[in-house]
């Protein structure tokens, strides 16, 4: 994207009804670290990929419990993505406060979108740089939502965003029909197993992913690295034999190789020189 006369301000439209500025903040979410989501009738798991500014810092935090029954991870601005947690996070409070029973996860996802589409209409404001995984668990089971800059959002089965998100959208898309049957063991397997499509042959360890998880009798929690690190090992077995019966498949990826590689040269640059924004 280039600097034009109609992106100095959110409310200015363009000639060809673009918001240039909102799709500046939906590109920064394509530059962020990798984040997934996938849910089952009673499970959702999200993982992201750690990234560190340099190998003397440690990597940010990407996703954030909001309350016992919604969690979320993060991609692009962190910073707005922290504030943006503690809006949530508050309201969940609120609405137990007022109504002694947890929020909805929906409701809370229509508060989320309405609030970052002020920031579209206001010449004072500028979107929020950050995509929203949301998972949560309420009486209507277990729900994904993903929240866009642009104050879109929508319910997934599964889905990754950020850099070189397309390759683990592949993956997914290859399996959600499976999801909605899948045990909490699973779901976790399918989630690492994406989370290593979006590493480019880089050797998937506990200490560049991070793992939470939300169910029936289970609130969310962010899963430690050793016990990770024990199910990417024992899952690493499985990823190895599955390999030939992912070859007939080949075919078929063929058609979403070009997407894939169109989404891995948008994630290239991301990790030649990462915008101190997004890690």
């Amino acid at each position: 994207m280039f600097r034009n006369q109609y992106d100095t301000d959110v409310t200015t439209w363009s000639p060809a009804g673009r918001l240039f500025q909102v799709e500046y903040a939906m590109e920064a979410v394509k530059q962020g670290s990798a984040a997934i989501g996938l849910r089952s009738k009673t499970h959702v798991v999200l993982g992201c990929v750690n990234k560190a500014n340099s190998e003397l810092s440690s990597h940010q935090k990407k996703i954030f419990k909001v309350d016992d029954h919604i969690g979320v991870a993060i991609a692009g601005l962190t910073a707005d993505g922290r504030v943006l947690s503690r809006y949530m996070r508050s309201e969940c409070i609120n609405y137990s406060y007022t109504y002694e029973s947890p929020l909805p996860v929906g409701r809370l996802v229509v508060q989320l979108a309405d609030k970052a589409q002020v920031c579209t209409q206001r010449s004072w404001k500028r979107p929020y740089g950050v995509g929203l995984l949301v998972a949560g668990l309420d009486e209507k089971g277990a729900h994904l939502y993903y929240n866009c800059p642009s104050g879109n959002y929508f319910e997934y089965q599964a889905f990754a965003i950020g850099s070189r998100s397309q390759a683990a959208k592949t993956y997914l898309e290859r399996r959600f029909e499976n999801f909605s049957e899948s045990t909490r063991e699973d779901l976790i397997k399918d989630a690492l197993m994406a989370i290593r499509e979006t590493l480019q042959g880089e050797t998937l360890k506990s200490s560049i992913c991070t793992v939470a998880v939300v169910g029936a009798g289970e609130p969310f929690h962010i899963l430690d690295q050793e016990t990770v690190q024990k199910l990417i090992d024992s899952f690493e077995i499985a990823g190895t034999e599955e390999g030939p019966a992912a070859a007939p498949d080949s075919a078929a990826e063929g058609g979403s190789a070009a997407e894939g590689g169109a989404a891995s040269e948008q994630g290239a640059p991301a990790d030649e020189g990462v915008a101190p924004m997004d890690i």
